[in-house]
This record gives structure tokens, sequence and C-alpha cells, in this order.
């Protein structure tokens, strides 16, 4: 089957990229920003790790339980964390979908996103009824992303410069690449739930 190999890929790069750029962000920045950034740096290469084709590149067994130990002490950490944020109630919310989705994995055998028949079915439409509350908030996350990277056009009071236009303070000025990063890793998450 060419096409999900082919979309496995892209979905590994499309992540890969994300998270590098998170990396650079994290040099930037005030401490909490810097943390932010580590947070959905780690976020993207995780799913760019578990979006490889497992046709070509198939995880050992043990692999699953190395991904779902590592976003268990991520999701500890962003717990502890969302005492001073609220925004790493989100990170939380991302670690708890990728120890579901590597416990997934883990169960299935590795064998692929589709056909776990160990897992208990909702009786409406089939789906678990966690992996529909994940695919709910991803929704949700991704329209409020979105809506959020709409330029407001106003004009400038005193000719001053326009709310979210070039500045030359670094990678962590730029609030509008950071939301561009967070929207693609809650479409790549929204992506990866669905198969489940």
């Amino acid at each position: 089957m060419h096409g999900p190999v082919m979309s496995g890929w892209l979905l590994m790069a499309l992540c890969a990229v994300t998270a590098a750029y998170c990396l650079l962000r994290a040099r930037d920045g005030t401490g909490e920003e810097r943390r932010t950034a580590r947070a959905e740096a780690l976020m993207g290469f995780g799913m760019a790790a578990m979006a490889l084709p497992a046709a070509v590149v198939a995880p050992p067994a043990w692999g699953w339980v190395l991904y779902a130990a590592l976003f268990g002490v991520a999701a500890l950490r962003a717990l502890w964390f969302s005492r001073r944020s609220g925004h790493h109630l989100h990170h939380l919310v991302g670690s708890a979908a990728m120890v579901y989705m590597s416990v997934v994995m883990a169960r299935s055998g590795g064998a692929g996103h589709r056909g776990h028949a160990s897992h208990a079915m909702a009786a409406a439409g089939g789906v678990p009824l966690l992996t529909g509350l994940l695919l709910a908030y991803y929704a949700a996350y991704v329209l409020r992303s979105g809506a959020r990277l709409i330029p407001v056009t106003a004009a400038p009071a005193g000719g001053g410069r326009v709310a979210g236009g070039p500045s030359a303070g670094g990678w962590a000025a730029r609030p509008e690449l950071a939301r561009a990063c967070r929207l693609t890793t809650g479409i790549a998450m929204f992506a990866m739930l669905l198969t489940l």
C-alpha cells in the first residue's frame, strides 16, 4: 500500500521539521518560553518517530514501552509546570495521548494502527471512548489555533509597528510561527489518532 507509507513519511517529515524549529525557539525567550519550546520539540520528535511507516522501519516491541515511559515522564513534568502556565495542560493532554497511542501499539504488536480488537469499543461508531475524547479535544484545538493565525488588520495608533509584524527579537519573538507549529502538531496528532 503505497498511500499509507507515503503519508507516514510525510507526517514524519512534518513533525520532525516542526520539532527542529521548536528546538531553535528553545534558544531564545524567557525560561517559560524555552521550557514550552522544549516540550513541544519533544512532542514533535516523538510523533515523528511514531509516524515512521511500520512497513519500512518496524520498531522493536520494547520501543512502544520506551515511548510510553518517556511520555509518561513528560506528562508528569507537564502536570508539575501546569501550576505556572495553563499551556502546560495542553502538553499534559498531548503526552497522555502519546502514552495512550504507545499502549495501543504495544497491545497490537505494532502491526499498524487499524484493527485493534483488544480495545473495548464504544457502542456508537466502534471508536474507543478515550480515542473519541482525544479526537474531539484535538479538533477543537486545531480550529482554535487556526483561528488565532488569522491576521487582524488594524491601523497602528501613532505610526507604530503593526502587531505580528517582523521584529529583530530572535526565534522566540515570532509568536505566529510558534502558533503555526502548535497548529501543525495538533493536526498531526489528530491524524495519528484517526488511524487508531
